[in-house]
């Protein structure tokens, strides 16, 4: 009798297809404002933060799911702990990325003639975690107490966001009902805060348009081919937009925010990922590296500021 075969776990379909189901519902849940235990961002077991798909990744379950801690840990880092997950709960799987290298001809001694250069070449693997919530026996300090949720007033700039935006040197101009980013003139255009009902979503578009000024080719060099209106290379970019917005949100206090129809914008999303189980992973990677040059950008700004000023 011939034996069965187990499928192998390909963690990119499996992720692709649960934040395919997730969209489907109408919802971007990372948009709803939330905090688990005082933190905007999951954590490790060692409070160490994720980055990149994973963060978006965790982010998405702690806000479905409803999680109040931040702490996500695999089941030997819980055991470490003298706890143990709940039973029936499901894992969730994250990622992570490394880099192997072949030796060459020459270091294995092999050499005839024709050299066989080393190459590196990066993987992906797969693992899973568990929220805190879904543990017994963890010290306390895996479930802090929720931050206060901070009142703003509307149609008033947010001081710790404005002056981190303001910093950024890339040229944004309020003027009109239109948020845009302009590449022919390298300058991001943007309604003024007092168009908003709540100055975060001001925060949040300015986010997302800023992200796409990152892509020109004097910043990140993004491209991911011609791009007009609803088409692939489009859409491609608006998620990257999306979570550079989201990512950046985290680290000021908004969440990321469109003036799109919901409609539309989800069917940017859909298109991407039912065509490219890879695509999270390209577009979550560069979302970092966008945020990390606007947050490089503005430290440099205000540093700059304050050297004139002494």
């Amino acid at each position: 009798m011939a034996r069965s075969r187990t499928s192998k776990f390909d963690a990119s379909e499996a992720i692709t297809n649960e934040l395919i189901r997730i969209i489907e519902r109408g919802v971007l849940p990372w948009r709803k404002p939330w905090t688990a235990g005082g933190s905007a961002r999951p954590l490790r077991h060692n409070s160490e933060p994720y980055q990149g798909v994973n963060n978006f990744l965790l982010t998405m379950r702690t806000v479905v799911a409803g999680y109040t801690s931040p702490f996500w840990m695999t089941v030997p880092q819980a055991n470490t702990l003298g706890a143990k997950i709940r039973k029936g709960e499901r894992s969730s799987v994250v990622v992570y990325y490394g880099q192997s290298r072949t030796r060459s001809d020459d270091e294995q001694g092999t050499n005839d003639g024709d050299t066989a250069e080393a190459r590196v070449f990066r993987f992906q693997k797969s693992y899973r975690v568990f929220n805190a919530d879904q543990i017994e026996g963890l010290p306390e300090a895996f479930h802090p107490d929720p931050a206060p949720t901070p009142e703003h007033a509307t149609d008033q700039a947010i001081p710790h966001m404005q002056s981190f935006f303001d910093a950024i040197d890339i040229t944004t101009v309020f003027a009109g009902d239109e948020a845009r980013y302009s590449p022919p003139v390298d300058k991001v255009f943007m309604p003024g805060i007092s168009r908003f009902k709540n100055p975060l979503n001001f925060y949040g578009v300015w986010a997302h348009e800023l992200a796409h000024a990152t892509k020109a080719p004097h910043r990140l060099n993004r491209d991911y081919g011609l791009s007009r209106f609803g088409n692939t290379a489009y859409s491609r970019e608006e998620i990257v937009a999306e979570l550079t917005s989201c990512f950046l949100g985290q680290e000021l206090g908004f969440t990321a925010h469109t003036l799109e129809l919901n409609a539309s914008y989800l069917y940017h999303w859909l298109r991407v990922l039912r065509s490219d189980k890879t695509a999270i992973f390209k577009h979550a990677a560069d979302a970092q590296k966008a945020c990390d040059y606007l947050i490089a950008r503005s430290e440099a700004g205000r540093a700059g500021a304050t050297d004139q000023a002494a």
